[in-house]
């Protein structure tokens, strides 16, 4: 049985005045699918997330995120979608808990399910054992990228758009993070689009990864596929990060 099609996006383009943000750009990304986001900055990411979340108007073609259009229901998508920026912004005079009901409160989950949910959370991401709890304020910047996976468990979200998720963090942090986001996937059928230019930790996790170059997507596929178009072997031979940079030097 073939995997339902969660991210859609079909000829999306975006021009701000003269300039080409985004150009015809044409993808998929599957249920449970780490798909990789990747391209120099300027490329059109960004630009890319707000249109899928509803920020930002496409100029012509369309996308679909579980078959709502942003365009036309914003609210409805960023009811369903998670976004994990590179620099979350939290409340640094509260707990994680404190957050994490906030969060609940502005997305409509009642009490008893908010304490259930939040409860999960924080054990599925290992802050639920701080005793006193922390205020925000002295956390990581480890622990902060898990308070931010812990609000997408919250919100129960289908699918998460991952900025930078693990970029400053100390080797046992990262290795966390890349865990937790390998489980919300499987075990959660979480359809994740992650943006990194962490390309090791990106090879280790993502399934497929597509590549962006001056708003047009000159690659998308899985990685190994990717190393045979470009070098004719398999990517054991080949890092993501040589590949990644063959097609960014041909564009």
């Amino acid at each position: 049985m073939m995997p339902a099609p969660v991210v859609v996006t079909e000829d999306l383009t975006k021009i701000y005045r003269h300039q080409v943000a985004v150009d015809h750009l044409s993808f998929t990304v599957n249920e449970g699918e780490i798909f990789g986001f990747l391209g120099p900055n300027g490329a059109g990411k960004t630009t890319t997330l707000l249109m899928l979340l509803g920020l930002t108007e496409p100029t012509s073609g369309r996308a679909r995120i579980l078959d709502i259009d942003p365009a036309r229901e914003p609210i409805k998508v960023k009811a369903k979608v998670g976004y994990l920026q590179e620099n979350m912004g939290f409340y640094s005079d509260l707990t994680a808990r404190q957050m994490l009901r906030f969060v609940a409160d502005l997305n409509g989950i009642g009490r008893r399910e908010a304490e259930a949910r939040i409860d999960r959370a924080l054990t599925e991401v290992g802050l639920a054992d701080e005793d006193p709890p922390k205020k925000i304020a002295a956390f990581s910047r480890g622990m902060r990228q898990r308070l931010g996976i812990a609000e997408l468990l919250i919100k129960d979200a289908r699918v998460a758009f991952l900025d930078e998720p693990t970029l400053g963090l100390d080797p046992d942090a990262t290795q966390r993070i890349t865990d937790l986001i390998r489980r919300l996937a499987r075990e959660q059928r979480m359809t994740i689009l992650l943006s990194s230019h962490q390309l090791h930790q990106v090879q280790k996790i993502c399934n497929r990864v597509g590549i962006m170059i001056r708003g047009r997507m000159v690659a998308n596929g899985p990685i190994d596929q990717l190393a045979r178009e470009k070098f004719g072997v398999d990517r054991e031979e080949f890092t993501l990060e040589e590949i990644y940079m063959k097609y960014f030097l041909e564009g």
